[in-house]
Protein backbone atom coordinates (compact mmCIF):
# COMPACT_ATOMS: atom_id res chain seq x y z
CA UNK A 1 0.00 0.00 0.00
CA UNK A 2 1.16 3.56 -0.68
CA UNK A 3 1.02 6.23 1.97
CA UNK A 4 2.79 8.58 -0.44
CA UNK A 5 2.08 8.02 -4.13
CA UNK A 6 3.76 10.99 -5.76
CA UNK A 7 5.94 14.02 -5.15
CA UNK A 8 5.42 17.04 -7.38
CA UNK A 9 7.34 20.28 -7.68
CA UNK A 10 4.99 23.27 -7.84
CA UNK A 11 7.16 25.14 -10.29
CA UNK A 12 5.17 28.37 -10.02
CA UNK A 13 6.17 28.49 -6.34
CA UNK A 14 9.89 28.61 -7.19
CA UNK A 15 11.28 32.14 -7.08
CA UNK A 16 14.41 31.29 -9.06
CA UNK A 17 15.89 28.13 -10.53
CA UNK A 18 19.31 29.78 -10.30
CA UNK A 19 19.34 29.52 -6.51
CA UNK A 20 20.08 26.41 -4.42
CA UNK A 21 18.49 23.90 -4.11
CA UNK A 22 16.50 24.58 -7.29
CA UNK A 23 19.73 25.09 -9.23
CA UNK A 24 20.66 21.42 -8.68
CA UNK A 25 19.95 19.81 -12.10
CA UNK A 26 17.85 16.95 -10.72
CA UNK A 27 15.70 19.37 -8.72
CA UNK A 28 15.50 21.94 -11.52
CA UNK A 29 14.09 19.30 -13.87
CA UNK A 30 11.71 17.78 -11.32
CA UNK A 31 8.04 17.70 -12.24
CA UNK A 32 6.05 14.66 -11.06
CA UNK A 33 7.75 11.67 -9.48
CA UNK A 34 5.67 8.55 -8.72
CA UNK A 35 6.65 6.72 -5.53
CA UNK A 36 6.69 2.93 -5.22
CA UNK A 37 4.27 1.51 -2.65
CA UNK A 38 7.07 -0.58 -1.08
CA UNK A 39 10.53 0.95 -1.61
CA UNK A 40 11.71 3.98 -3.60
CA UNK A 41 15.44 4.64 -3.96
CA UNK A 42 17.12 7.96 -4.69
CA UNK A 43 20.61 7.28 -6.02
CA UNK A 44 23.28 9.65 -7.27
CA UNK A 45 26.68 11.17 -6.73
CA UNK A 46 27.45 13.57 -3.88
CA UNK A 47 25.72 16.84 -4.65
CA UNK A 48 23.17 15.23 -6.95
CA UNK A 49 20.28 16.30 -4.71
CA UNK A 50 19.13 12.91 -3.42
CA UNK A 51 19.41 13.81 0.27
CA UNK A 52 17.99 17.28 -0.38
CA UNK A 53 14.95 15.78 -2.08
CA UNK A 54 14.44 13.18 0.66
CA UNK A 55 14.73 15.84 3.35
CA UNK A 56 12.14 18.01 1.60
CA UNK A 57 9.74 15.08 1.34
CA UNK A 58 10.26 14.32 5.03
CA UNK A 59 9.60 17.90 6.13
CA UNK A 60 6.56 18.16 3.84
CA UNK A 61 5.25 14.87 5.32
CA UNK A 62 5.45 16.31 8.84
CA UNK A 63 8.78 14.99 10.13
CA UNK A 64 11.36 17.00 12.02
CA UNK A 65 14.05 18.20 9.60
CA UNK A 66 16.82 16.70 11.74
CA UNK A 67 15.21 13.29 11.93
CA UNK A 68 13.18 11.13 14.26
CA UNK A 69 9.47 10.51 14.45
CA UNK A 70 6.79 13.13 13.90
CA UNK A 71 6.43 14.01 17.56
CA UNK A 72 10.08 15.07 17.84
CA UNK A 73 10.17 18.84 17.80
CA UNK A 74 13.75 19.90 18.36
CA UNK A 75 16.18 21.91 16.28
CA UNK A 76 19.90 22.42 16.86
CA UNK A 77 20.24 25.09 14.17
CA UNK A 78 17.99 27.51 12.34
CA UNK A 79 17.52 26.71 8.69
CA UNK A 80 14.84 27.18 6.05
CA UNK A 81 13.72 24.44 3.65
CA UNK A 82 12.52 26.14 0.46
CA UNK A 83 12.19 22.87 -1.45
CA UNK A 84 9.79 21.52 1.16
CA UNK A 85 7.64 24.62 0.65
CA UNK A 86 7.62 24.12 -3.12
CA UNK A 87 6.66 20.45 -3.33
CA UNK A 88 3.34 18.77 -2.88
CA UNK A 89 2.87 15.18 -1.77
CA UNK A 90 0.06 13.10 -3.14
CA UNK A 91 -1.18 10.63 -0.56
CA UNK A 92 -2.89 7.27 -0.86
CA UNK A 93 -6.24 6.38 0.64
CA UNK A 94 -4.72 5.20 3.93
CA UNK A 95 -2.57 7.26 6.27
CA UNK A 96 0.51 5.81 7.90
CA UNK A 97 0.18 4.78 11.54
CA UNK A 98 3.86 5.28 12.29
CA UNK A 99 6.96 6.74 10.74
CA UNK A 100 10.58 7.71 11.16
CA UNK A 101 13.05 9.95 9.32
CA UNK A 102 16.62 8.72 9.73
CA UNK A 103 19.46 11.10 8.90
CA UNK A 104 22.87 9.62 9.49
CA UNK A 105 24.45 13.06 9.93
CA UNK A 106 22.06 14.14 12.69
CA UNK A 107 21.30 10.82 14.37
CA UNK A 108 23.44 11.89 17.36
CA UNK A 109 21.06 14.82 17.93
CA UNK A 110 18.04 12.50 17.80
CA UNK A 111 19.67 10.15 20.31
CA UNK A 112 20.43 13.04 22.66
CA UNK A 113 16.88 14.34 22.41
CA UNK A 114 15.46 10.91 23.22
CA UNK A 115 17.72 10.65 26.28
CA UNK A 116 16.31 13.95 27.51
CA UNK A 117 12.60 13.23 27.11
CA UNK A 118 12.25 9.46 27.63
CA UNK A 119 12.43 7.26 30.70
CA UNK A 120 14.58 4.11 30.51
CA UNK A 121 11.62 1.71 30.39
CA UNK A 122 10.05 3.52 27.43
CA UNK A 123 13.40 3.58 25.61
CA UNK A 124 13.88 -0.15 26.17
CA UNK A 125 10.37 -0.97 24.96
CA UNK A 126 10.45 1.27 21.90
CA UNK A 127 14.08 1.13 20.82
CA UNK A 128 15.55 -1.99 22.37
CA UNK A 129 18.10 0.01 24.38
CA UNK A 130 18.03 2.24 27.43
CA UNK A 131 19.93 4.93 25.53
CA UNK A 132 20.58 5.29 21.81
CA UNK A 133 24.09 6.37 22.81
CA UNK A 134 24.62 3.05 24.59
CA UNK A 135 25.58 1.04 21.51
CA UNK A 136 27.65 1.51 18.38
CA UNK A 137 26.03 3.42 15.54
CA UNK A 138 25.44 0.24 13.55
CA UNK A 139 24.08 -1.75 16.50
CA UNK A 140 21.74 1.07 17.43
CA UNK A 141 20.45 1.44 13.90
CA UNK A 142 19.60 -2.25 13.56
CA UNK A 143 17.88 -2.19 16.95
CA UNK A 144 16.01 0.92 15.87
CA UNK A 145 14.86 -0.73 12.63
CA UNK A 146 14.01 -4.05 14.27
CA UNK A 147 12.26 -2.63 17.33
CA UNK A 148 11.04 0.90 16.61
CA UNK A 149 10.00 0.50 12.95
CA UNK A 150 6.55 -1.01 12.79
CA UNK A 151 3.76 -2.04 10.45
CA UNK A 152 1.72 0.59 8.68
CA UNK A 153 4.70 2.95 8.79
CA UNK A 154 6.36 5.45 6.47
CA UNK A 155 10.15 5.40 6.79
CA UNK A 156 12.56 7.82 5.14
CA UNK A 157 16.24 6.92 5.39
CA UNK A 158 19.13 9.14 4.34
CA UNK A 159 22.33 7.17 3.64
CA UNK A 160 21.75 4.46 6.28
CA UNK A 161 24.80 2.57 4.96
CA UNK A 162 27.04 4.95 6.92
CA UNK A 163 26.10 2.97 10.03
CA UNK A 164 26.09 -0.52 8.56
CA UNK A 165 28.72 -3.06 7.53
CA UNK A 166 27.96 -5.08 4.37
CA UNK A 167 26.72 -7.97 6.50
CA UNK A 168 24.40 -5.69 8.44
CA UNK A 169 23.17 -4.10 5.23
CA UNK A 170 21.97 -7.58 4.26
CA UNK A 171 20.32 -7.93 7.65
CA UNK A 172 18.61 -4.59 7.11
CA UNK A 173 17.27 -5.72 3.74
CA UNK A 174 15.61 -8.59 5.57
CA UNK A 175 14.01 -6.12 8.00
CA UNK A 176 12.72 -4.07 5.06
CA UNK A 177 11.29 -7.21 3.47
CA UNK A 178 9.49 -8.26 6.65
CA UNK A 179 7.99 -4.81 7.18
CA UNK A 180 6.91 -4.45 3.56
CA UNK A 181 5.58 -7.95 2.99
CA UNK A 182 3.90 -8.65 6.29
CA UNK A 183 3.14 -5.25 7.76
CA UNK A 184 2.49 -2.78 4.95
CA UNK A 185 5.41 -0.41 5.41
CA UNK A 186 6.69 2.06 2.80
CA UNK A 187 10.34 3.13 2.52
CA UNK A 188 12.04 6.04 0.75
CA UNK A 189 15.82 5.62 0.82
CA UNK A 190 18.67 7.85 -0.38
CA UNK A 191 21.79 5.71 -0.70
CA UNK A 192 25.12 4.99 -2.38
CA UNK A 193 25.23 1.35 -1.29
CA UNK A 194 24.76 -1.34 -3.98
CA UNK A 195 23.62 -3.86 -1.34
CA UNK A 196 20.96 -1.59 0.13
CA UNK A 197 19.59 -0.60 -3.28
CA UNK A 198 19.11 -4.26 -4.31
CA UNK A 199 15.61 -4.81 -2.89
CA UNK A 200 13.63 -6.21 -5.84
CA UNK A 201 10.17 -4.82 -5.02
CA UNK A 202 11.18 -1.22 -5.61
CA UNK A 203 11.68 1.74 -7.92
CA UNK A 204 15.16 3.19 -8.30
CA UNK A 205 15.59 6.80 -9.39
CA UNK A 206 18.95 8.05 -10.62
CA UNK A 207 19.63 11.74 -10.00
CA UNK A 208 22.02 13.13 -12.62
CA UNK A 209 22.83 16.25 -14.64
CA UNK A 210 19.95 15.54 -17.03
CA UNK A 211 17.39 15.20 -14.26
CA UNK A 212 15.79 12.21 -12.54
CA UNK A 213 15.39 8.96 -14.46
CA UNK A 214 14.23 5.52 -13.45
CA UNK A 215 17.00 2.92 -13.61
CA UNK A 216 17.63 -0.74 -13.01
CA UNK A 217 19.95 -1.82 -10.19
CA UNK A 218 22.35 -3.48 -12.62
CA UNK A 219 22.58 -0.31 -14.72
CA UNK A 220 23.70 2.01 -11.94
CA UNK A 221 27.30 3.18 -11.96
CA UNK A 222 27.54 2.21 -8.29
CA UNK A 223 26.92 -1.46 -9.06
CA UNK A 224 28.96 -1.53 -12.28
CA UNK A 225 31.96 0.14 -10.68
CA UNK A 226 31.88 -2.08 -7.60
CA UNK A 227 31.56 -5.20 -9.75
CA UNK A 228 34.45 -4.13 -11.99
CA UNK A 229 36.63 -3.28 -8.99
CA UNK A 230 36.01 -6.63 -7.30
CA UNK A 231 36.78 -8.45 -10.55
CA UNK A 232 40.11 -6.61 -11.05
CA UNK A 233 41.19 -4.85 -7.85
CA UNK A 234 44.91 -4.89 -8.62
CA UNK A 235 44.33 -3.30 -12.03
CA UNK A 236 42.16 -0.56 -10.51
CA UNK A 237 44.72 0.18 -7.79
CA UNK A 238 47.57 0.24 -10.30
CA UNK A 239 45.86 2.74 -12.61
CA UNK A 240 44.64 4.82 -9.67
CA UNK A 241 48.12 5.28 -8.24
CA UNK A 242 49.77 5.63 -11.65
CA UNK A 243 47.56 8.65 -12.26
CA UNK A 244 49.31 10.59 -9.50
Amino acid sequence: MSYLTEVRLIRDEVESFDKYPFSVPAIRNLDRLPLHPAVTYFVGENGSGKSTLLEAIAVCAGFNSEGGSKFMNFRTHSESYPLADAIKLRRGVLREKDGFFLRAESFFNVASYMDEISDPVAMLNNYGVVSLHGKSHGETFLMLAGTRFSGGGLFLLDEPESALSPQRQLAFLRIIHNLVQDRGAQFLIATHAPILMAYPNSTLYLLQENGITESKWTETEHVQLMRAFLDRPSSFIHHLFEAE
